[in-house]
Order: structure tokens, then C-alpha cells, then sequence
């Protein structure tokens, strides 16, 4: 499904932490492979130790790893490849970086309730990220103890903010995995048939 330019395609997946970005962003690459449409799918949990394979967790750190994250996903598509990135990317101009990179770009913002992202975190098991994200943030505002590799948490220490150019918003609080997928396939599928 690349286009008559030979470029490929970027959808990019953002939200909170816990309002299950990640995993629609897997069942959307899972779901387009099994009908033949290559894809690469872009974590930043995974990249950004291979952009800062000692990661600090600054500010300025995750402002360079998305630049890179948009540069990896730009160059891609430039080489005919379909991307899905999946990036908190809490900043609008995160996004912007990869939108201005990329003609065949998309937006796709899991929108979820703060309460329903933070118990789901909750029950993740630690692995490429930090596990109780949410409760480590708060405890360390209200207490000032600091964990060790904890950069500022999104909805906690600093906000998401919401792009009004977004192509797709879905509520994520109350759908099941398979009714989000549904109809964020649909979406992908109408804008392709756009591009």
C-alpha cells in the first residue's frame, strides 16, 4: 500500500500511559500483516534505549528521542516502508515533527478516562517500562521521594495535549480490545482509500 510516489505510510498512535495505545498499536500491525500490508511497527519504550542506551529520563532527553523517533519513522517511509508508531508524545509539537516529515501522515489519539488509565497501568507487569508508573508520580508529589529512572509522568506531572488536527479520536475507557481495533481499522482503511 504505498503510494504512487513509492512512499509509504505513518499512523501514530498517542495517549496516556495505561489508555491502551500500545496495544492497539500491536493489534493494528498484527491485523494489517495478516492481510498482506507490510508494516513496522515503532515502540518508543524499545527505541529510546537505542537512541540513549543509558537513558535519564530528562526533559530534554525524551524532547531529542521523539525527534529521533520521527526522523527513524520519516526515513522509513521515505524507503516505500508503513509505519505505526506508539508514543505517549505528550507534546502537540512531538507529533507536529513526524506530520511535517511525512505527506501520508496520521494521528491517532486513544483518548481515556485518567482514573481507567491509571488502574491499568497499575496491573502492568514491569518490562520496557517502569511498572506503577502512576503511583510512583503521585507518591513522589505528595511525599517528594524521587525513583530512581521515574521522568516526569504524563496526567500526573505534566499534561497531554490534545492536537486538533488529529485525523482519529477514540474514547478508550469502555470499549473492549477487539471493538477499539474494529474501529480503528475502519478508520485506517477509509483514509488509505484518501491518500
Amino acid at each position: 500500500m504505498a503510494g504512487r510516489s513509492g512512499e509509504g505510510w505513518a499512523v501514530w498512535v498517542v495517549g496516556l500511559p495505561g489508555s491502551g495505545k500500545s496495544t492497539l498499536a500491536r493489534g493494528l500491525h498484527d491485523a494489517l500483516e495478516g492481510r498482506g500490508v507490510h508494516t513496522v511497527l515503532l515502540q518508543m519504550d524499545e527505541r529510546r534505549k537505542a537512541y540513549f542506551p543509558e537513558p535519564e529520563y530528562t526533559p530534554e532527553e525524551r524532547e531529542a528521542a521523539y525527534w529521533m523517533f520521527a526522523e527513524e519513522a520519516a526515513g522509513l517511509v521515505r524507503e516505500g516502508r508503513n509505519v505505526i508508531l506508539d508514543g505517549s508524545a505528550h507534546k502537540v509539537s512531538m507529533r507536529r515533527v513526524a506530520r511535517d516529515k511525512i505527506s501520508r501522515f496520521a494521528e491517532i489519539f486513544v483518548e481515556c478516562e485518567l482514573e481507567t488509565a491509571m488502574a491499568r497501568e497499575a496491573a502492568r507487569p514491569a518490562g520496557k517500562v517502569m511498572a506503577d508508573l502512576y503511583r510512583k508520580a503521585l507518591l513522589r508529589k505528595e511525599t517528594g521521594n524521587e525513583f530512581y529512572g521515574l521522568g516526569d509522568v504524563i496526567g500526573v506531572d505534566v499534561p497531554f495535549e490534545r492536537d486538533s488536527m488529529a485525523e482519529f479520536v477514540i474514547d478508550n475507557t469502555g470499549l473492549t480490545r477487539e471493538e477499539t481495533l474494529g474501529k480503528t481499522l475502519h478508520f485506517v482503511d477509509t483514509w488509505l482509500a484518501n491518500v
